[in-house]
């Protein structure tokens, strides 16, 4: 990544009130400059292939932190595989259960015609929908 990205990821990190440690700017660098929603292993991998060496622990405890504070969202396709997002818009997803690719889908492009009363002591958050998809068999 170019300074000027380095430079705007410390930015966004210190704006979310997360310390940019070398490892941090890694790890934020790894996810923002894909083009695909990673799991924890994968945005080791992509830190890790430019020499740093950074622990699995670091990762996951990063990943956490970011989440926690706001800077990208957690996907959880199933019980086994979460995902990072770094599109924190309001977006749902189409996924892919054979080859677990990710895609999003614009939010205007689903609607619900309605939802099931609150309890009356909870209030709406959010909501997430994912779509799971296959190949169509011929």
């Amino acid at each position: 990544m170019n300074t000027a990205n380095s430079h705007s990821i410390v930015s966004s990190l210190r704006s979310y009130g997360i310390s940019p440690t070398s490892q941090r700017i890694k790890i934020a660098e790894a996810i923002f400059s894909c083009t695909m929603h990673p799991s924890a292993d994968q945005i080791l991998a992509m830190v890790n292939s430019h020499r740093t060496m950074v622990s699995k622990a670091t990762v996951y405890n990063t990943l956490s932190l970011f989440v926690q504070k706001g800077l990208i969202r957690e996907v959880i396709v199933d019980p086994t595989k979460i995902l990072y997002d770094a599109n924190t818009s309001a977006h749902h997803h189409f996924y892919d259960v054979v080859t677990g690719e990710l895609h999003d889908i614009d939010a205007s492009e689903v609607s619900l015609p309605s939802l099931p009363p609150m309890p009356s002591d909870r209030i709406f958050e959010g909501l997430d929908i994912i779509i799971r998809t296959r190949p169509a068999t011929a």
